[in-house]
C-alpha cells in the first residue's frame, strides 16, 4: 500500500481497507509506503508515523503482512499493477482482482480511495474496526506529544472543545467558495485552483446554498454561541495555514477568548521534530481532537469521519457537525433578527448534526464515521444518554428542545457534503458522475487529506 497524504486520516482510512481487501483475497499485504510525491511533499514513512510492529502483530490472525516485497530469483520483484472500481465489493475483488493475482502473483492496486464497498459482511466489517482502532497506533514520539498538547488543554480547563476549522488555501480554491475578499481574494483562490484541471469554473453563490463551503471562522463561533457555549470555554483549533491568517482568525477569538493552537501552547523546539512532515503534524492535531469533550467538524470530510466514528466506538463522544446549507441562510439575516431568535433557530437547525449516539441508524451512512458493526450497547450508559442531552459547555439556553435531540436519518445518505481537495483524477473518473459547478455530483469528501494510494498485494 502506497500511501501520500498531507493529514493523517486518510491514510487511516485506506490502510484499513487495504488489509479487508487482502483478506478477502487471502493475499499477504505489503506494509504501506507512503507516498512522497504528493503535493504535499511529506518525507515520512509508514514506521515514522505508526507503530509497523504492532501493526503486523495485532493482525496476524487476519492477514499476513510483511514489510516489503521480497526479491525474486535475486532481482527486484516488480508488481503488476492495476486498478479497482470505487466501491468494489467482495464479490468485486474475487472477480477482477484474485485471477490476476494468482497469475502475476503480486499486484499493486493504483489509487486505492474509496476502492471498498461501504457495506460489507459483519466479520470484515468488524476487521475494519480491529485494524482502525486497535492495530493502527502512532509511533511513541506522536503519542507522547499528542497527549502532552492534551494535558495542557486539560490544564487550562478541565473541558475543551476541538475545532478541526479547514480553512485552508487549498480547501477554499478547491470548494469554489467566495467569502468577500474582492479580486484579491479571487485572484489568490484562482492560482491554486488551476493546481485541479477538471474543476469547472464555479457558482460561489450556489456552492454556498447548497451548503458546500466550509463556515467561516466567525460563523463557527456564532454557530457554538448559539448553541450556548460561553465565552470562558477552551478550543483547540485544528488546522494548517489559515486563509487570511490571524484576521480571518479575529472574529473567532472575539467570541472565545480562550482559542488555542499546537503553536500556542507549545514551544517552537517541542514541535521541530514534527514541524517540517505534514503527516506527523496532522497527527497531533488528531489526537488532541480525538481526547476532547466536543469535536467540532467544519466539514463533513475523512477526517472528520475517521474521529467520529472513534467517538462512537470508545464512548460516544459527540462530534458537531454544521448544518452548512441550513446556517448559511440564517447568516445572511443574523442582522434582521434578535440574537435570541438567532440562537433558537441555530439550536433548532442543529437537530441531527449534534453527534449523539442515536443520531443515525445503524447501517446507515459511512461505516468510518459509524461502525455500528463494532459497537456493544451498554445498558447502563443507554439509560443515560436517553436522559437526557450532553451539557457540557452549554449555558441555559441549551434544552432538550433545542438540541441534543436524535433526527434519525436526518444527516447520513442525502447530506451534502463538502469536498476536499487532492481527488482531481477522481473528479476526471468516467466511472464517476461527472461535475457540476466545479464540485463532483458523486461528492466524496476525502481529500485535501488524500492524495494517491497503492496497495501491493502478493499471493
Amino acid at each position: 500500500l502506497v500511501v501520500g497524504a498531507k493529514d493523517i486520516n486518510f491514510p487511516l482510512w485506506q490502510i484499513t481497507d487495504a488489509v479487508v481487501a487482502a483478506r478477502i483475497l487471502n493475499a499477504t499485504l505489503v506494509v504501506p509506503k507512503l507516498d512522497q510525491k504528493s503535493f504535499w511533499k511529506d518525507a515520512s514513512n509508514f514506521a515514522e508515523i505508526f507503530d509497523v510492529d504492532r501493526f503486523i502483530s495485532h493482525l496476524a490472525n487476519d492477514v499476513k503482512i510483511i514489510k516489503e516485497l521480497p526479491r525474486r530469483g535475486g532481482k527486484t520483484w516488480t508488481p503488476y499493477t492495476m486498478r479497482v472500481p470505487r466501491k468494489c465489493n467482495e464479490r468485486c475483488y474475487q472477480i477482477r482482482v484474485l485471477p490476476v493475482l494468482l497469475k502475476k502473483h503480486a499486484v499493486q492496486l493504483t489509487k486505492f480511495d474509496y476502492r471498498l464497498a461501504n457495506k460489507l459482511e459483519t466479520d470484515l466489517q468488524k476487521l475494519r474496526c480491529r485494524v482502525n482502532y486497535h492495530a493502527l497506533r502512532f509511533t511513541d514520539p506522536i503519542t507522547k506529544m499528542g497527549e502532552t498538547l492534551a494535558h495542557r488543554m486539560r490544564m487550562m480547563s478541565k473541558h475543551y472543545i476541538a475545532l478541526h476549522l479547514r480553512f485552508e488555501p487549498d480547501m477554499l480554491a478547491f470548494s469554489g467558495c467566495y467569502y468577500g475578499g474582492g479580486d484579491k481574494e479571487i485572484k489568490e483562490l484562482g492560482k491554486i485552483r488551476k493546481r485541479w484541471k477538471t474543476l469547472h469554473t464555479s457558482n460561489p453563490d450556489k456552492v454556498r446554498r447548497q451548503g458546500r463551503c466550509p463556515l467561516t471562522p466567525e460563523e463557527i463561533g456564532l454557530m457554538l454561541r448559539a448553541l450556548g457555549y460561553g465565552k470562558d470555554v477552551h478550543i483547540y483549533v485544528a488546522s494548517g495555514e489559515v486563509y487570511g491568517g490571524e484576521d480571518t482568525l479575529a472574529p473567532l477569538k472575539a467570541l472565545f477568548p480562550n482559542t488555542h493552537s499546537k503553536d500556542t501552547i507549545t514551544s517552537k523546539e517541542e514541535l521541530e521534530p514534527f514541524s517540517a512532515f505534514s503527516s506527523r503534524m496532522a497527527a497531533l492535531d488528531f489526537l488532541v481532537c480525538d481526547e476532547s469533550d466536543v469535536f467540532v467538524t467544519n466539514n463533513n470530510g475523512n477526517m472528520a469521519k475517521i474521529l467520529a466514528g472513534r467517538r462512537r466506538y470508545f464512548g460516544h463522544k459527540p462530534t458537531i457537525r454544521p448544518n452548512a446549507k441550513k446556517l448559511y441562510r440564517l447568516f445572511l439575516n443574523r442582522d434582521n433578527m434578535t440574537w435570541e431568535e438567532f440562537a433558537s433557530r441555530g439550536r433548532r437547525y442543529q437537530k441531527g448534526f449534534m453527534g449523539e449516539p442515536k443520531e443515525t441508524r445503524p447501517g446507515r451512512g459511512e461505516f468510518h464515521e459509524n461502525p455500528s458493526s463494532c459497537i456493544c450497547e451498554d445498558s447502563e450508559a443507554k439509560l443515560k444518554m436517553e436522559s437526557g442531552p450532553r451539557k457540557l459547555g452549554r449555558g441555559k439556553e441549551g434544552t432538550k428542545n433545542d438540541v441534543g435531540e436524535a433526527v434519525d436519518d436526518q444527516n447520513t445518505d442525502n447530506e451534502l457534503e463538502l469536498s476536499d481537495p487532492e481527488d482531481e483524477e477522481d473528479l476526471s473518473d468516467p466511472q464517476g458522475k461527472g461535475l457540476v459547478d466545479g464540485t463532483s455530483e458523486d461528492y466524496d469528501p476525502n481529500t485535501s487529506e488524500e492524495p494517491e494510494l497503492e496497495v501491493l498485494l502478493s499471493d
